[in-house]
């Protein structure tokens, strides 16, 4: 289910984000900073290249979602989601919010998560087995590891650029007020919201010391399902009001995908089994 969820996702953003993807090979190669595994590139790919690299991940997206191959279209998916991504971001700006997508995809690429509910598993016929195994543990725990990490990096690195003056201070309503500045100077859509609230400084104080201690928390997920499912509903309000009061969209948390690691996801096939089940009929 992990892989049907996160591998569906990211199938779904290169699709509504292909005409984006590939419209770096019409950019200036003044534009050209590589980042990522794209360092190994000495000058930027022919947007022949770009289009194809962007049409394989989008294929291989689909053989990952299916099971079918896996343990060769899994890795393979997985590098290179990494690479079209990283190519994208080599141009103009680093987009962040795509980081967490790839790790949760690289980590389920190397597990076994097409053993179950996958055309491998239909080829081999498998007999589905519910009963918990640490060689599918370890991955799940992984994410939800990896998810955590995130969040626990972006708190350190506010503390560690703006000490407790990050709370203490107005420095997030700085930011907010400077980016939807930047955003109505340029054009582009902004937060009505977030600029009407820069008013009022009291306000954000409070929201920077939620906003930190959902980051530096988020290690506390890992103890319990239950926090887990708190400190993921809290993240998520987060971005929501990130989402409101910036307009800046981290699409893969705000869709929820990003925490189904922390959630029984296997109860969805469960309930879809009883749906498909038919119904005694009614005595007469």
């Amino acid at each position: 289910m992990l892989r049907l969820l996160v591998g569906g996702y990211a199938v779904a953003y290169l699709l509504v984000r292909f005409a984006h993807i590939i419209s770096v090979s019409g950019m200036s190669a003044t534009q050209w900073r590589p980042v990522g595994p794209v360092v190994v590139l000495a000058a930027p790919l022919p947007a022949a290249l770009v289009v194809i690299s962007a049409v394989a991940a989008v294929l291989l997206g689909v053989a990952f979602v299916a099971g079918w191959r896996f343990r060769v279209t899994g890795p393979v998916f997985a590098v290179l989601l990494l690479w079209v991504l990283s190519y994208r971001n080599s141009w103009s700006m680093v987009f962040h919010t795509e980081n967490l997508l790839v790790l949760h995809v690289l980590v389920l690429a190397v597990a076994p998560s097409a053993d179950a509910l996958s055309l491998d598993a239909r080829r081999r016929g498998v007999v589905l087995d519910d009963t918990p195994h640490a060689r599918y543990g370890w991955a799940i725990r992984l994410m939800g590891a990896v998810t955590v990490t995130t969040y626990f990096i972006a708190g350190w690195s506010k503390l560690h650029n703006a000490g407790w003056e990050w709370v203490t201070s107005d420095t997030l309503r700085v930011y907010v007020a400077y980016d939807n500045l930047r955003k109505v100077e340029l054009g582009a859509g902004y937060s009505w919201l977030g600029t009407t609230l820069a008013q009022y400084g009291w306000l954000f104080p409070p929201m920077a010391a939620v906003s930190l201690g959902v980051e530096l928390g988020a290690p506390l997920a890992l103890l319990h399902r239950r926090i887990a499912a708190v400190w993921s509903a809290l993240s998520w309000s987060f971005h929501v009001g990130v989402l409101v009061l910036m307009a800046i969209m981290f699409h893969y948390p705000v869709s929820g995908v990003a925490y189904v690691s922390f959630f029984r996801v296997e109860r969805l096939h469960d309930r879809w089994l009883r749906w498909r089940q038919p119904r005694p009929a009614a005595p007469t």
